[in-house]
């Protein structure tokens, strides 16, 4: 469980900010999945990478080594993160140890190894500032330990919830079972309130959660949250036709019209999906000719590596009738070729929780790949307005309790407008718009966030 540091780069350099000069603040960004994981929770930090120096920032990374966690590795990503950027990796628990007690997730397993190199990187380099992001959330009570030991103010970035209620709803089956994730929920009751109480600033991908945070502790102050969703990462794209990427999915000369969703299953998506292969249905019933060439493709609809993924997604589609239109690819694919796959797709799906606070890290790849998308999403998330105030495709919104057969009618005149595009539609988005939304827009509101916490 030893350490793996890569050099670090220069310590002290000096950045212009207008007429003034200050020294390049430092932050250790604290996250346990971290390239070559193939992990969608360190999508924020990949995307502010490259920008961070420009905008007064010297990164350091604490993950953990890649062999320690279940999700499979992409060399691709590696390649990717700037050149001599400090990394040190840390070992973890072997999960035989600890799954016995419902505790096999990397968050406990790497705590320890986690303290101890915070420890010894906290009081031999300087740092102005901690930045947990991820969603492993355990390693966030490692911020108020810190802060008091160390004296260095600390930011919590949630990306999920981490204390829930899902457990309570008898109609779905939390994830792990009811007994493990009973037992994570146990100790996130004591582990939340004590990491978010000390926290300097709290940052969320929803303005959901800092409803929910400031209502579970009143003491916290509104100015102390940043809603703030993750950058596109238009430097992927660019990148995307010199590495040669090929996907497996489909053969994209085959005659077919190749729909596509790359994402995550899950019981929460049940309406959308519903919606989804109801209104298909229908349509087919109606005019099956028009449906003859057209297949659904389910990329990476679960967590679990390919020997322990379970399809989600089929047994839903066959419901309706359409197993022999849809395809479900549960186990994760490798990030750029999940790119390569969205880009090579005749349209792109994109379907939301009935949980309002989900924001789909999948929404700006799928606008980069310049593909038409149809999106059923919960009316109050904010992929709704994000793809209405772009232009970059049709978003169907719902809310949970509406009747079903009411969304499905919405949804019908969207398919049917996406059978008579050809394929060199090009959806006609507003990327003046869209440029709020850029990696380097995102990545400097994050520095400026970052510099009032040091700032005081």
């Amino acid at each position: 469980m030893g350490l793996q540091t890569r050099p670090s780069i220069t310590e002290t350099q000096t950045i212009r900010h207008g007429t003034n000069q200050r020294s390049q603040r430092r932050v250790l960004i604290v996250s346990p999945h971290f390239p070559p994981t193939n992990a969608p929770d360190h999508q924020r930090i990949r995307v502010a990478l490259p920008y961070l120096q420009e905008l007064g920032w010297e990164a350091q990374i604490l993950a953990v080594r890649p062999d320690e966690v279940p999700h499979p590795q992409d060399p691709d990503l590696e390649r990717a993160i700037p050149e001599g950027l400090p990394i040190t990796r840390t070992g973890a628990l072997p999960s035989r140890w600890t799954r016995q007690l419902g505790l096999g997730g990397v968050g406990w397993r790497c705590w320890l190894d986690f303290k101890r190199a915070g420890d010894r990187l906290l009081a031999t380099q300087p740092f102005d500032l901690v930045f947990f992001s991820t969603t492993i959330f355990p390693v966030m009570t490692l911020g108020p330990i810190w802060q008091k030991q160390f004296g260095v103010p600390y930011v919590l970035d949630f990306q999920d919830p981490w204390l829930t209620d899902y457990q309570h709803r008898p109609q779905v089956s939390p994830p792990g079972g009811r007994f493990k994730y009973g037992m994570i929920q146990a100790l996130a009751r004591i582990s939340e309130p004590y990491a978010v109480r000390s926290a300097n600033h709290i940052l969320s991908v929803s303005p959901t959660y800092p409803q929910t945070l400031q209502q579970r502790y009143p003491q916290l102050r509104e100015e102390q949250f940043t809603v703030l969703p993750f950058g596109a990462p238009e430097q992927d794209f660019a990148r995307l036709p010199e590495l040669g990427i090929r996907q497996s999915i489909f053969d994209p000369k085959d005659g077919k019209r190749h729909w596509v969703y790359v994402g995550r299953g899950g019981a929460d998506l049940a309406i959308a999906l519903r919606a989804l292969f109801a209104a298909i249905h229908q349509e087919r019933d109606r005019a099956p000719h028009l449906w003859q060439a057209v297949h659904l493709h389910f990329v990476g609809t679960s967590y679990a590596p390919p020997p322990l993924a379970v399809k989600t997604i089929a047994p839903i589609s066959a419901e309706y009738g359409l197993a022999d239109m849809v395809s479900e690819h549960p186990y994760r694919i490798p990030y750029f070729e999940a790119q390569q796959l969205l880009v090579e797709s005749d349209a792109i799906l994109m379907l939301g929780s009935d949980n309002p606070s989900y924001t789909a890290s999948k929404l700006y790849p799928g606008i980069l790949a310049r593909k038409p998308i149809l999106a059923i999403f919960h009316g109050q998330s904010s992929v709704v307005e994000i793809l209405q105030r772009c232009e970059a495709g049709t978003v169907i919104p719902f809310t949970p309790e509406e009747n079903l057969e009411r969304v499905v009618q919405r949804v019908i005149p969207s398919l049917k407008s996406l059978l008579q595009q050809t394929e060199s539609h090009y959806p006609e988005t507003n990327w003046e718009a869209f440029r709020p939304y850029s990696g380097y827009e995102m990545t400097r509101r994050l520095c400026g966030m970052f510099d009032r916490v040091v700032e005081g």
